[in-house]
C-alpha cells in the first residue's frame, strides 16, 4: 500500500509505518528523522536500527565512536549508513540546516558490532545493461545484506530509477516484506509503482509498503530521476537472498533480445 506524506516533515522523528501498530505486516519500523544545525537525538530503542543519511550533515556517535557524513545529494552521492543492535544507544547531531536520515527498525534478538557504512564500503551495481534497449537499466546499491551483516534481520539498499526507465524489473516477488520510499530530483518529479493489480502515481516523500509475493515494478516519468531507499525484513529461517520473477517475464532476461518493432 501507498503512504502519502501531506506535509512537511516536521524537526525530529516522522513516523511513517509502526510494526506494533496498524502496519504489523511489515515487521518493520520505518519514518525520518529531520534535524536543524544543532539539534541531538539520543536512540535507545530496544530494537536493530538503521540510520541512513539521505541529504545533510551530521554527526554519529555510537559505541564510543564519532563520524562526521555529509551527503549534498542522494542521486549524485553514495549511502552513509549508521547500523546497530538493539539497546545499543546512538547520538545523533546535526550540523546542517534540513537534515533527513531515513531510519529503520526491527526485533532481533542477535547481537552484533555497530557498523558505519560509507560510500566505499556501498556496492554498486548497473542492472538491467544489455537488456530490453537498456529500458531497465538503472544503478542499484547495496549497503548491508546477509554477505555482510549475517545477523542483521534487514537488508538495506537504494536504487536510482533512470528518468522514462523501469526498475524492480521483470516484475518480481518474494516471501518477505519490502519498504520504499521515493524521491525525485526535481520536486514536482513523479513515478508509478506496480503493486500487484494496482497502480500508484508516487511523488516526492511517498513510502509503499510491499506485502508478501505482491509484485512490484517502477517506472519513473520521462524527466525525473526516480530514488528510493528499499529495506526487506529477513524471516526467521527463510532470510531474503534473491527475488523470483514471474515466469511470463522471464523472457526479457535475455541478452540482447530483439522485440517489437525489430522483431
Amino acid at each position: 500500500m501507498r503512504i502519502r506524506q501531506r506535509k512537511q516533515f516536521k524537526y525530529g522523528y516522522n513516523n511513517i509505518i509502526k510494526m506494533d501498530g496498524k502496519h504489523s505486516d511489515a515487521l518493520m519500523d520505518f519514518g525520518i528523522l529531520k534535524l536543524r544545525e544543532g539539534q541531538t537525538i539520543i536512540d535507545t530503542t530496544p530494537k536493530e536500527r538503521a540510520f541512513l543519511l539521505i541529504s545533510g550533515q551530521v554527526e554519529m556517535e555510537c559505541d564510543g565512536h564519532k563520524v562526521r557524513a555529509n551527503r549534498s545529494s542522494c542521486f549524485y552521492e553514495g549511502p552513509w549508513c549508521l547500523h546497530v543492535p538493539a539497546n545499543v544507544p546512538v547520538n545523533i547531531r546535526g550540523t546542517e540546516i534540513d537534515t533527513e536520515i531515513s531510519v529503520y527498525k526491527t526485533y532481533n534478538e542477535q547481537s552484533f558490532d555497530p557498523k558505519f557504512f560509507t560510500p566505499e564500503d556501498c556496492k554498486v551495481e548497473m542492472l538491467g545493461i544489455g537488456t530490453m534497449n537498456e529500458m531497465a537499466t538503472r544503478a542499484v546499491r547495496t549497503i548491508f545484506n546477509k554477505a555482510n551483516s549475517e545477523k542483521s534481520n534487514l537488508m538495506l539498499g537504494e536504487t536510482i530509477n533512470l528518468p522514462g526507465r523501469w526498475s524492480s524489473y521483470p516484475p518480481h516477488y518474494h516471501p518477505q516484506p519490502e519498504i520504499y520510499f521515493y524521491k525525485f530530483n526535481l520536486n514536482n518529479g513523479f513515478g508509478y509503482s506496480g503493486f500487484g493489480n494496482k497502480v500508484y502515481k508516487v511523488i516526492q516523500n511517498d513510502t509503499l509498503l510491499v506485502n508478501a509475493q505482491v509484485g512490484h515494478p517502477q517506472v519513473a516519468a520521462p524527466g525525473y530521476a526516480m530514488y528510493y531507499t528499499c529495506v526487506i525484513r529477513h524471516l526467521d529461517k527463510l532470510p531474503y537472498l534473491r527475488p523470483t520473477f514471474f515466469n511470463e517475464h522471464l523472457w526479457l532476461n535475455e541478452k540482447q533480445l530483439k522485440f517489437w518493432p525489430d522483431l
